[in-house]
């Protein structure tokens, strides 16, 4: 057995930490606002059901695979069932092709937090400065590399001295800060051109109203899609992460309570910074401002931390510092899952495998950089978009293949090896499982309906067989 079987995580403390930075990443702090400012509170009622229901279930049915198999994903599916296996070779595909350009965007925070130090916020709110600063070639590559090196020399040190240790100390940082800064927006007043005030409690205000009035059959579908793709890019489900995390949990832990700690955690902290982004949108750019959609956290924030002057410096530090923080803690946990299914396919040392692993992504991080540069593309991705080596790589991991893993898994649990071959692990040490009724349900019935739909509407066929 390969060393990375050999340890586990100290506790159900260490664990559900660990699991929490994993889930707590930019999915939280960028995606999440920009979504729950486009589609308003009807977004987070649904985004809430689901963590509860569908997001529980999923999530619980990989940390019960990694726990009950002790091996990462590409051996635990064929410990489940040798026919299967191939299932665990593409859930290793997801986080192999993440990691490609993960610590590119965690290099771009990086460069933000500088810019912030060194008294560069006036440039960094032109428009102009965020597709500049990528399309070069020197600085974004040598942010994105640190990045890469400072993920690898975490996973270097194995998963208590180094991912248990540092997501111990990093994720409360995170909550503190973004309850500090959550609370000063609250506090912020501006009045424009116009001689309209408006404040952070109103935009919070209108942050929970629910906007109904132009609510159709059609858009109510694409917010509770919205809301089923969060879910997955949030909990990092499908990914092998919790598969191999699940393997380092000692069997006397209770799966179910820290699945609704880990949660938790990742819903508290996506709420947290749409308090901080929505309401700060609000007060300086009113409801128009709300639909920047992916742009907001690298242009539209800029501009109001400019806006905001002396405060602005001092909370646009210390917004991008929580981001990479967020970023750092999510790519720990997708570099691991590959360092781990490498150890145990080749029955080798993690020091080596890490320092190799982090050689290969160091040079492929290095070209998903310069695709905005040297190596330039347009490719038309089935969904509608056009991508760049970036876009392409997301694409394929987490549009095509999450949904596509999730729905197989569904497929094994529930009506290959049953329902039963989870629960009874959930219920290993007399721990209750009080909702396995609705678990099995979920697993058999309803979550391969949803995977179905999300699949068919996340590649773009949703699309061209509705219209």
């Amino acid at each position: 057995m390969s060393e990375a079987k050999n340890t586990s995580f100290s506790g159900q403390l260490g664990f559900v930490l660990a699991s929490a930075g994993s889930a707590v990443g930019l999915g939280n702090i960028w995606r999440f606002p920009y979504l729950a400012a486009k589609d308003g509170s009807l977004f987070i009622l649904i985004y809430l059901l689901l963590v509860l229901s569908f997001g529980f279930a999923l999530l619980l049915t990989d940390i019960a695979i990694g726990r009950k198999t002790r091996r990462s994903s590409v051996f635990a599916y064929y410990a489940i069932s040798p026919k299967w296996r191939y299932l665990g070779v593409l859930t290793f595909l997801v986080p192999a092709f993440i990691m490609t350009y993960y610590p590119v965007i965690g290099g771009w925070i990086c460069r933000y937090i500088a810019v912030y130090l060194t008294g560069l916020q006036e440039a960094a709110a032109d428009s102009a400065f965020f597709t500049s600063f990528i399309a070069s070639s020197g600085s974004p590559l040598g942010y994105g590399l640190f990045f890469m090196l400072i993920t690898g020399l975490i996973i270097f040190f194995g998963v208590q001295s180094g991912i248990e240790r540092v997501s111990c100390w990093l994720l409360p940082v995170m909550f503190i800060m973004i309850i500090g800064i959550a609370g000063y927006v609250l506090t912020l007043e501006h009045t424009d051109a116009n001689g309209q005030t408006r404040s952070g409690m109103m935009g919070l205000v209108y942050f929970l109203t629910p906007h109904l009035e132009d609510l159709t059959l059609s858009r109510f579908l694409q917010i509770l899609l919205d809301a089923m793709g969060q879910l997955f890019f949030s909990l990092s489900i499908s990914m092998g992460i919790m598969i191999t995390y699940g393997s380092y949990v000692n069997k006397e832990v209770n799966l179910g309570k820290c699945v609704l700690q880990i949660e938790i955690f990742d819903t508290v902290a996506a709420l947290l910074a749409a308090v901080i982004i929505i309401p700060t949108i609000y007060v300086f750019s009113g409801p128009e401002g709300m639909s920047a959609g992916p742009s907001l956290m690298f242009i539209s924030l800029p501009k109001i931390f400019n806006v905001m002057g002396t405060a602005g410096i001092v909370i646009g530090a210390l917004f991008f510092l929580m981001a990479a923080f967020a970023a750092l803690t999510s790519c720990i946990s997708v570099l691991e899952p590959i360092v781990a299914n490498i150890m145990d396919v080749f029955q080798s040392a993690r020091k080596k495998t890490t320092v190799l692993t982090t050689l290969f992504y160091l040079i492929a991080v290095g070209v998903i950089v310069l695709g905005y540069s040297t190596f330039y593309v347009e490719v038309k991705l089935p969904n509608g978009s056009t991508g760049q080596l970036l876009d392409i790589m997301d694409y394929i991991s987490t549009s095509f293949m999450m949904p596509f893993i999730s729905l197989l898994t569904c497929l094994l649990i529930g009506w290959v090896v049953g329902c039963q071959w989870i629960t009874g692990e959930v219920e290993r040490c007399g721990h209750a499982f009080r909702t396995k009724a609705l678990y099995t349900f979920m697993i058999r019935y309803l979550a391969p309906v949803l995977m179905t739909i999300l699949f068919l509407q996340s590649t773009g066929f949703w699309n061209m067989l509705t219209n």
